[in-house]
């Protein structure tokens, strides 16, 4: 019950929130550990971050621990978000690290590397089904990022450099 009671106080706080479109998303479960929260969830659950119309740039990246040129470029997501005020532009890490593996490897990686940017797991065996909703040219190779804001959707299956990275940020804001 302590679920729903959370659930519906998002709901409320969301919609309090004037003139930003209420996006309501209901992780599957939610790691903590060593001052670290990363929220977990399914494709459906996840689907929704991916349209939000609030006029705020969203810019998100699909990665892992174990993928080196992701673990290279994080530090210029990091640096978007440290640089962009946090109602412009907004940074979602998604990692697709195993979810056996959230305390082990993810969440030591995250305090060491101080990554401030929101991350979340995304946690849905079927690929196969999410990864062309997602972007229909998308191999399923990461790194990934989409670059959004109200109706402009860029689709990235590379990594950057910061310069790239800003480049193809300015386009949308």
């Amino acid at each position: 019950m302590s679920r729903w009671i959370i659930y519906s106080f998002l709901i409320i706080a969301f919609a309090s929130c004037k003139g930003e479109q209420t996006v309501a998303l209901d992780a599957t479960n939610v790691f903590e550990s060593k001052g670290v929260e990363i929220p977990v969830y399914d494709f459906e659950s996840f689907k929704p971050l991916l349209t939000i119309g609030d006029g705020k740039t969203r810019v998100i990246n699909f990665w892992a621990t174990w993928c080196k040129p992701c673990v290279v470029e994080l530090p210029y997501f990091e640096l978007i978000n440290s640089k962009y005020p946090e109602d412009k532009v907004e940074v979602i890490l998604v990692s697709l690290d195993l979810p056996n593996q959230v305390e082990s490897k993810l969440i030591p990686f995250i305090k060491k590397q101080k990554i401030q940017s929101k991350v979340v797991l995304l946690d849905d065996p079927d690929a196969n089904n999410w990864i062309p909703k997602v972007n229909k040219n998308w191999s399923g190779s990461i790194p990934a990022t989409i670059i959004y804001k109200n109706g402009t959707v860029n689709f990235y299956e590379r990594s950057f450099t910061y310069n790239e990275l800003e480049k193809e940020l300015k386009k949308v804001l």
